[in-house]
């Protein structure tokens, strides 16, 4: 397709709790890609960097900070702020200097040290930001937000605890698998079921844990890609960056807005709906020809959410999918492969490019012992703050 780039590397730094800064973090990352790429940081033309909020003036300036870490050698530079979406439109960013002939390699990097505990809005008390007004006039912090979403799940689709319990099970299993997943280790149900609760019905185990990590790409066009003796590269043929469409003009509960009662379907073409939508849509492929998925699972609850707003089933036959393994390795579309948000943690500028290293390895047949057999098409889905959502399709 002509509006198709190449992803030539992909690489990471482990995610965890590590006690250095997400320049040193990146940088490591984004040597792993260009490692794995086989190009020479002086032979990129530009670089994109995924914003941090919490890494100070570097942070905001990201990609800037990442040219100087890596050494400056004339690239142009970007810098792209998204809250969790913000790592696809970076890739969304370079995607388009490819495509219009402004540069031949571009680097993606993002990367994030994160404090421990709930994340602050940043820069202090802020009556614009929705984050802050929910934070503090309605004490409602994301793990509680978690907790009416689930809630909802259950009284309005018969969800239970033990359904959101599975989700954890399955993405531990494979988190265990990944050398760079920050949790390495299997949880059973009842190890979800004896954790504490946080927000009702959600348990510790529900919920992601706050991490440091990175993710970057190497990002060519076609044209580079055979030239660099790479004649089936990975591509990525669809980036979403949607917003919303009214009615449904809340991002993170559209469907609750609009309820008009406890039983209530919720609406055609919610917010996170439309991101898949129009990846698919720019792809020219549909749920049906998916091989993964890679989602944002905040909590459990909202991977089942995911199920049904990426196309896999219909409303409310989330926990039915999962319960008959149609998400797990070897089901229908395995799901969160690398082991998802539950087994790495928020690191929130690298976790929408961390998603397409994933699809990148699973599309190459290199994921090791989490290998999707025969992978040819992937989706990654997320969503963040203020209107900032993002889908990525990768393909082979």
């Amino acid at each position: 397709m002509t509006g198709d780039v190449a992803v030539l590397g992909a690489g990471m730094h482990p995610w965890g709790k590590w006690g250095r800064g997400f320049v040193e973090y990146g940088t490591v990352a984004a040597r792993a890609a260009l490692a794995d790429a086989g190009v020479e940081w002086r032979d990129v033309g530009s670089i994109v960097g995924a914003d941090t909020v919490r890494g100070g003036y570097p942070g905001y300036v990201a990609g800037a900070t990442f040219a100087k870490a890596l050494g400056w050698q004339g690239a142009r530079v970007t810098s792209v702020y998204a809250a969790c979406a913000s790592g696809a439109q970076a890739v969304d960013a370079a995607r388009a200097q490819i495509l219009s002939g402004i540069a031949d390699v571009v680097l993606v990097v993002g990367a994030d040290a994160a404090p421990k505990g709930f994340f602050r809005p940043a820069g202090g008390d802020r009556a614009d930001d929705p984050d802050w007004l929910r934070f503090r006039v309605l004490g409602a912090t994301n793990p509680t937000y978690f907790g009416l979403y689930a809630r909802r799940r259950m009284a309005v689709h018969g969800d239970t605890p033990e359904d959101f319990a599975r989700v954890k099970v399955k993405n531990s299993a494979l988190g265990a698998l990944n050398p760079n997943a920050r949790y390495r280790r299997r949880v059973t149900a009842e190890e979800v079921a004896a954790s504490p609760v946080v927000a009702d019905p959600l348990r510790l185990l529900d919920i992601c844990a706050t991490s440091d990590g990175a993710a970057a790409l190497v990002l060519s066009s076609m044209t580079f890609a055979r030239r660099h003796g790479v004649l089936d590269p990975v591509r990525i043929c669809a980036v979403s960056t949607v917003t919303p469409r009214y009615p449904s003009t809340v991002l993170d509960l559209p469907d609750i807005a609009t309820d008009s009662s406890a039983g209530a379907e919720p609406p055609a073409g919610t917010f996170r709906a439309s991101i898949t939508r129009a990846a698919y849509e720019e792809a020219g492929v549909g749920p049906e020809d998916l091989s993964l998925a890679e989602v944002y699972d905040l909590s459990t609850a909202l991977e089942l959410q995911w199920y049904e707003d990426l196309g896999l089933c219909g409303d409310g036959e989330a926990a039915k999918l999962l319960s008959e393994g149609a998400t797990a390795p070897g089901g229908r579309v395995p799901v969160n492969v690398s082991g998802g948000l539950a087994s790495f943690g928020e690191a929130v500028p690298a976790q929408a490019l961390a998603q397409v290293c994933e699809l990148t390895w699973q599309l190459r047949g290199t994921a090791g012992d989490r290998q999707v057999a025969g992978a040819r098409v992937g989706i990654t889905a997320n969503q963040g703050l203020f209107g900032h959502g993002s889908s990525v399709i990768a393909v082979r």
